[in-house]
């Protein structure tokens, strides 16, 4: 599965010409490619995909055989932030145990080659599914889809990190405590505007975190739009976007995943407001009994869960929104993005009230 290579909905994430900002230099690169990339040959063409705000992200064509690039932005960082190390490292290490993901090709961790650390996958042929209504699909097969991003994700969360030399990933526990710690840093390190309910919430998680009962490779950002189908099974291709994974807790993740069920019907994966049940859609009740059943894993009532995930979420859309602000947001998209901080911090507060956390 390793081998099989992934193709994008050319209307939500296709390719554009490369903006002046984000140009390679091709003589570079190729000289790279032939050092690195094993059956590589030339000439390189090459184009940027409309997605990737966090690392921009490029298809990268030659006579015989097309290839991914992604790299971190140009310019100053935020410390951690834009890990393409890590994602090529999950990636390499998941790959040859069957897990889906692209084949991992080479990482290059000179910056003097383009100017920034980057690494090298395969391109290949799938579906990429962005509604999560999944319009146009028959009831069984939707049901089937997700079916399959939920038994993928438990899979991954049943991986033993050691026996694939993960296991120096990440610190296995306190996840939750840490990721609170890094997400705060970051929020502050990228404020540009005073948000009360962010305050509070910096204040409460830390206090109120539930007990880790499990650990394993968390993905981090697991949804429909970071997986890509096969074009003939209602099954997972490969799963993309691996900068957030860590060693940690698996509930956790999961959550994010279920935040789905709570997010509205947008046109994207949110799914409030739908009849789910018309639609062949598993409920939330579902999910859970189907991730139980697959990982053994008990998983409590998740409004911490939730409120974690979105004050997680507004610390990744806030670094975005410095970002626009300062001239370095990779993506077009990106300004639509960084104005859901708000609503993001309000969302995470009204489930940490939830919670209970004191009003």
């Amino acid at each position: 599965m390793a081998d099989e290579t992934i193709d994008f909905d050319k209307e939500m994430v296709g390719t554009v010409a490369v903006p002046d900002a984000d140009t390679l230099d091709l003589d570079r690169l190729t000289t790279w490619f032939e050092a690195n990339v094993e059956g590589f040959e030339g000439p390189i063409s090459y184009s940027k995909f409309k997605g990737g705000q966090s690392n921009p992200t490029y298809r990268i064509d030659t006579p015989n055989r097309s290839y991914v690039l992604r790299r971190q932005p140009f310019g100053k960082l935020l410390p951690s932030a834009h890990a393409v190390d890590r994602e090529y490292k999950a990636m390499s290490a998941l790959g040859p145990t069957g897990f889906p993901v692209p084949k991992t090709y080479g990482l290059c961790e000179d910056t003097d080659v383009i100017g920034s650390m980057f690494f090298v996958m395969g391109l290949a042929d799938g579906r990429s599914l962005w509604n999560g209504a999944l319009p146009g699909i028959a009831k069984e097969d939707r049901r089937a889809i997700y079916h399959a991003m939920i038994d993928t994700m438990a899979d991954l969360h049943t991986t033993d990190p050691a026996k694939i030399g993960m296991d120096d990933f990440g610190k296995p526990q306190d996840y939750c405590a840490r990721q609170i710690a890094r997400w705060t840093k970051q929020y502050r390190l990228s404020e540009t505007e005073t948000i009360p309910e962010m305050d509070r919430l910096i204040e409460w998680l830390p206090e109120t975190i539930p007990p880790q009962h499990e650990s394993s490779v968390v993905h981090g950002d697991y949804r429909l739009d970071n997986l890509i189908f096969k074009k003939d099974a209602n099954r997972v291709l490969a799963v993309l976007d691996w900068e957030l994974s860590t060693l940690g807790d698996p509930v956790a993740d999961f959550a994010y995943l279920m935040l789905n069920w709570h997010n509205p019907a947008d046109g994207r994966a949110g799914l409030l407001g739908l009849d789910l049940e018309e639609l062949g859609i598993p409920s939330q009740d579902e999910a859970v009994e189907r991730y139980v059943a697959r990982t053994g894993y008990p998983v409590p009532p998740m409004d911490w869960y939730f409120a974690y995930n979105l004050f997680r979420l507004a610390g990744i859309m806030q670094g975005i929104k410095k970002r626009v602000i300062d001239g370095t947001a990779s993506s077009a998209h990106a300004k639509a993005m960084s104005e859901r901080v708000v609503p993001l911090v309000q969302r995470a507060h009204q489930f940490a009230l939830d919670a209970g956390m004191p009003a």
